[in-house]
């Protein structure tokens, strides 16, 4: 039951953000760069971010070789190099929001790990390279196969290795923390443990509903709304064409005399790993099990869980005793095409969701987008 107080005060906003993850806090902070005296709020479900935005491997993902390659097989060039040019363009405005220090990016490029079945992709490199210059203003990609017995690779598996000039890494934790404290800094509200259970475009504004720990339901009003909850938009709106994709990730003890340092990717980017603090986190697997890890529980799967020690002990780490003391996954969300979901809903009601696991990188410039949206 609400106070008179609560009702002529507490629930009255401009904008409301559905999501505190890296896109969600973005288009706030965009918001209130654009409109600095609007009242801005951003509902999170969970007490911290839920998706991918807090459990990540922290790469600032322009694309492996591989990975680009299937995009031009699967896309037309122009789609490819807009959202090659939008993780740019997004990495380029959350560094200079955020600092390189305080978030520890380093942009020292990756390295991609060729095996047998990828070696067609090597004869591909220059014409690759010829295609990106213009846009990157340099070589994106160039064979670096001395350093596979420096870093200490089992050769068996790995026929070649190539740098990616172009990719920098991040502590996504420090990134998150930052984009918070940004938010509040400008004076945007952000309340956490409120799960939006429906919302309703009025036209004169919108209703979001949120129920309360006491089994009953607080109604905000705002003029606008934007949904920045990626993979979990279809329990708002289950006919979007976007699906969750799970990530599994594991982390090793400390390992001494670790040979390598910096972002690594495998099979297309479906496999990525990096050396942090003295450890191997590695990641993915997903195409392992398309079905079963399309899916926002946050379940570890087992077997992609043995794949991924497997190629840790076999591939990446031979010879070497390591154990494993950290394991999690987040929820990502994809869809038929590459290209993100920014657009209205309603007239009042702003889309920016299926990040398709590129959030880092654009999730800044999507924001922003957002922030246009909802003030034109």
């Amino acid at each position: 039951m609400l106070s008179y107080w609560e009702k002529q005060s507490l629930l009255q906003y401009d904008y409301i953000i559905v999501g505190s993850g890296i896109v969600g806090l973005s288009a706030a902070i965009s918001l209130k760069d654009r409109l600095p005296a609007a009242r801005v709020l951003v509902l999170e479900r969970d007490i911290l971010p839920t998706g991918a935005s807090t459990k990540n491997a922290g790469f600032a993902c322009i694309g492996s070789l591989t990975e680009l390659l299937s995009d031009f097989n699967n896309m037309p060039r122009e789609e490819v190099l807009d959202l090659l040019q939008m993780r740019r363009n997004g990495l380029q405005l959350l560094r200079r929001r955020i600092g390189d220090e305080a978030m520890q990016y380093r942009e020292d490029g990756s390295y991609e790990l060729i095996g047998i079945e990828e070696e067609h992709a090597l004869s591909q490199i220059d014409s690759v390279n010829n295609i990106l210059r213009p846009l990157l203003g340099g070589e994106a990609f160039t064979l670096v196969n001395d350093k596979i017995d420096k870093f200490g690779f089992n050769k068996t598996y790995v026929k070649a290795l190539i740098s990616n000039n172009y990719e920098g890494e991040l502590h996504t934790g420090k990134m998150i923390r930052c984009l918070i404290d940004i938010a509040i800094s400008k004076g945007v509200e952000i309340k956490t443990g409120c799960t939006v259970k429906h919302f309703e475009d009025l036209h004169t504004g919108v209703r979001v509903t949120v129920p309360t720990a006491g089994g009953e339901e607080i109604a905000f009003m705002a003029r606008r709304i934007a949904v920045c909850t990626n993979a979990f938009a279809r329990q708002l709106l289950p006919e979007l064409d976007l699906g969750p994709g799970r990530g599994q990730v594991l982390m090793t003890n400390v390992i001494p005399g670790l040979a390598f340092k910096g972002v690594f990717h495998m099979d297309e980017g479906y496999y990525y790993f990096r050396e942090l603090d003295g450890r191997v986190l590695f990641g993915g697997g997903r195409n392992l099990d398309f079905e079963k890890e399309t899916t926002t529980s946050f379940d570890l799967n087992p077997e992609i869980q043995q794949q991924l020690e497997n190629r840790l002990h076999n591939i990446i780490l031979p010879g070497h005793s390591v154990m494993i003391t950290d394991r999690w996954t987040g929820i990502m969300a994809f869809g038929k095409t590459r290209q993100p979901l920014i657009r209205y809903h309603t007239h009042n009601i702003v889309l920016g969701v299926r990040m398709g696991g590129m959030g880092v990188a654009i999730g800044s410039a999507v924001g922003e987008q957002i922030s246009a949206f909802l003030t034109e």
